[in-house]
């Protein structure tokens, strides 16, 4: 069975690293490991799992735009990540510039992602505030 190496990494600096196998979701191998992160549904529907690509395996994922000639070290964010079912809490335009659902992503790369409540509020606007 092959994994990956998944860096976790919050907004206050902490960082931890998951060895996640390709059959289990990102959110559950930081849960075997310990890591608190933030979920809802476990469906794909709620985004509240929402992490965002910082980089694979020394690459940084694409920022939505096809990579040119130039463009060697940019890699496409859906060959980082198989989803279990369709992730209805993210827009193409959102996927396509790094954001993954935890809850229900599979990595295929040695990765590491930003997490934590405020990858979701870059989002969606919080009307509590």
């Amino acid at each position: 069975m092959t994994s990956h190496d998944v860096t976790l990494e919050w907004p206050d600096g902490r960082t931890r690293t998951v060895e996640v196998d390709e059959n289990e979701t990102i959110l559950e191998a930081a849960e075997c490991d310990g890591s608190v992160l933030p979920y809802g549904c476990r469906t794909g529907a709620c985004g509240t799992c929402s992490g965002r690509l910082l980089e694979v395996e020394g690459t940084r994922p694409s920022n939505g735009e096809r990579a040119g000639d130039g463009d060697a070290d940019v890699c496409a964010v859906d060959d980082v990540v198989a989803y279990r079912r369709l992730p209805r809490a993210l827009k193409d335009r959102h996927r396509a510039t790094g954001y993954v659902l935890l809850c229900i992503a599979s990595p295929r790369a040695d990765c590491r992602i930003a997490v934590g409540s405020s990858v979701h509020s870059e989002l969606v606007d919080n009307p509590w505030k």
